[in-house]
């Protein structure tokens, strides 16, 4: 297994562990993610029909309706929430969810290494400390 440490700007603080579930597109988490199941229900979506619940989410960036923060608060809430996001430009909707649901959230990663992150690696985020560890077989 290698380990590929990486630099991230802190958005919101904390430490997680977890499978990663990629988008290359961004998310609109009202009316794209059910806050109660933590799917994602946006039909065009790539990550259509796929959970993100104790995953390390990464996309580019959010989209959408401010009732996004909403969401992220209400799946936090419902403990299905993913344990940590990956951005690689984070917008204030994203930001406020993840504040209300204490959700570690980082952005500002090279793009390079953003676009060599794969569902299933195993990434590990040290938010506070502003790096994430991706860990490829």
């Amino acid at each position: 297994m290698r380990e590929i440490k990486v630099p991230c700007r802190k958005v919101v603080g904390g430490e997680a562990i977890g499978k990663a579930i990629v988008s290359r597109q961004p998310i609109s988490f009202f009316g794209g993610v059910d806050p109660k199941k933590g799917v994602v229900i946006e039909k065009d979506h790539e990550l259509y029909g796929k959970t993100i619940r104790g995953k390390v989410l990464v996309f580019p960036y959010g989209k959408g309706s401010t009732v996004g923060s909403y969401v992220l608060f209400s799946l936090a809430k419902h403990h299905v929430a993913p344990v940590a996001i990956i951005n690689l430009e984070t917008e204030t909707i994203v930001a406020a969810g993840c504040v209300l649901g204490n959700i570690p959230l980082v952005d500002k990663i090279c793009e390079t290494t953003f676009n060599k992150i794969q569902t299933y690696d195993l990434i590990k985020v040290f938010a506070n400390e502003g790096f994430l560890v991706i860990e490829k077989d």
